[in-house]
């Protein structure tokens, strides 16, 4: 498995699987909310998330 392969898994378990950022995006606001706007920065499934999909882990 090459490193882009590992990069789109861990994005889409961010948009598919992670329950904080699954309801953040849906809600797109809340404490879940504000609190992927601070962890994308430190979560590597956020980063992954925003390289792929080219926009925040939150929206």
């Amino acid at each position: 498995m090459d490193d882009r392969e590992k990069l789109q898994k861990k994005a889409d378990f961010c948009k598919n699987g992670c329950p904080v950022c699954t309801k953040a995006r849906k809600k797109g606001k809340g404490f879940l909310f504000w609190m992927v706007k601070l962890e994308r920065h430190v979560c590597p499934y956020c980063r992954a998330y925003e390289k792929v999909y080219g926009k925040p882990a939150y929206l």
